[in-house]
């Protein structure tokens, strides 16, 4: 009986055969739409967290606080997006995602106008939530592969929420505010209708959390704080 020999590059060759009509499959220019469910971790360390912290109020004018250490969270929300048959690179997204990097137990410093420290005080930490709805969401993508690589950018309406959890009495302080979201990614078209991806995410805003109301039980300092913050996210998406 003959030994049959396969050489590398035979082998080699095989593989990139094999592989080819997967990589370099090019879909047809289509309109599809989109929905998806996404899941993640939210990353303080790289974003940056609460910083530029002024202090408001009528006694406080010019006065700032030391940034604030977040603690990493775990995100989760949703997608629904649409690409256009005639600029098939071209989309456009909305999405929605909910996080929790809470404030983390740290010695908080004051600051006057002039930049002298003045005071601190220690804090135990506080429940922190930030919901975000990026409405439209400007989509790019090389569309030519399964293998998508994207990026995206579009405004973001920041819902957050601040709580100390070791008062009883309601003492939320809540802000709104308007910012940047923005991501890059990769996506696989596993099937015609479904397509996985990871990504990462960028946002930025400024937050302002108001100052305890009068006759109030107990004090809160109202300060605004620059939120810039770095999420680490992937999902599965239905193309339709």
């Amino acid at each position: 009986m003959k030994t049959v020999h396969i050489t590398r590059p035979i082998v080699i060759a095989s593989l990139m055969a094999l592989m080819m009509p997967i990589v370099l499959f090019t879909p047809k220019a289509y309109a599809e739409s989109y929905v998806a469910g996404q899941f993640g971790a939210t990353l303080p360390s790289i974003g940056g967290g609460l910083s530029n912290n002024d202090l408001t109020g009528v006694f406080r004018q010019g006065s700032t606080i030391s940034d604030q250490s977040l603690k990493s969270s775990i995100l989760y929300g949703a997608k629904l997006g649409h690409y256009f048959k005639s600029v098939p690179w071209f989309g456009l997204e909305a999405e929605i995602y909910n996080t929790t990097p809470h404030v983390k137990q740290q010695t908080i410093t004051f600051f006057s106008p002039s930049g002298a420290a003045v005071g601190s005080v220690g804090t135990e930490g506080l429940n922190f939530r930030v919901f975000t709805l990026a409405p439209l969401n400007l989509s790019f993508r090389y569309h030519k592969t399964r293998l998508q690589p994207y990026i995206a950018f579009g405004p973001g309406i920041f819902i957050a929420r601040l709580k100390d959890p070791a008062l009883t009495s309601d003492n939320t302080q809540s802000s709104t505010a308007l910012g940047l979201n923005a991501q890059a990614g990769l996506r696989y078209y596993v099937t015609r209708n479904f397509t996985v991806f990871m990504e990462g995410k960028f946002n930025h805003a400024r937050f302002n959390f108001p100052e305890t109301p009068p006759g109030s039980n107990f004090n809160l300092f109202g300060f605004n704080g620059t939120y810039n913050m770095f999420h680490a996210s992937f999902g599965l998406s239905y193309h339709f």
